[in-house]
């Protein structure tokens, strides 16, 4: 067993070239680019006016909604629903563009996911252990904490599976960063 306190090193690199590796993943590599469509230009500002007239509170909304479990059986929301468009959206209030908070949440997440990474390895492994095998239970937890969290979206909300597995790979990488890092890092 190691304990968690000998890997604040590792934790900390491994969260900085995860965060590193993102920016690369989502600023030069260009898979990215084509996860969230845009409305026809056309259509934005009515879009966006539309939505802003009905005041709605910032958070996540769908329509049709049935309001209950039973409510989803009654014919007039089954209608809706077959007739769709099904509409999944987040509405969020106007702010000028920035990205320090969720560059700092982001950040503080990977630290997180680097945290429980080293708390199994160093519960399931002694110090001195080789390197595959800290890569082993370091990546897998990692990988973990990345990826398996998303497939929901694609299985409740519609997300579309392509972007799901784009983001599950990007989970992979920074995995199997973490896990290098771990296993170059182990305590002796």
């Amino acid at each position: 067993m190691v304990p968690l306190t000998s890997l604040i090193v590792p934790i900390l690199l491994s969260a900085v070239v995860v965060f590193f590796a993102s920016f690369i993943i989502h600023t030069v590599l260009a898979y990215h680019r084509s996860d969230l469509r845009k409305l026809p230009s056309e259509h934005e500002d009515a879009v966006l006016d539309t939505v802003r007239r009905f005041s709605l509170a910032a958070g996540d909304y769908c329509a049709p909604h049935p309001g209950s479990p039973d409510r989803m059986k009654d014919p007039a929301f089954v209608a809706k629903m077959t007739k769709g468009p099904l509409v999944f959206m987040t509405v969020a209030p106007g702010a000028p563009p920035s990205m320090g908070t969720s560059l700092t949440l982001w950040f503080l997440h990977v630290v997180i996911v680097s945290t429980f990474a080293a708390y199994i390895t160093g519960r399931a492994v002694g110090p001195g252990t080789e390197y595959l095998t800290i890569f082993r239970f370091a990546g897998t937890t990692a990988f973990m904490g990345y990826s398996l969290a998303l497939m929901h979206e694609s299985i409740w909300y519609k997300r579309r599976w392509s972007r799901t597995l784009k983001s599950m790979f990007d989970g992979l990488v920074y995995a199997s960063l973490s896990a290098g890092v771990f296993g170059w890092l182990w305590p002796a």
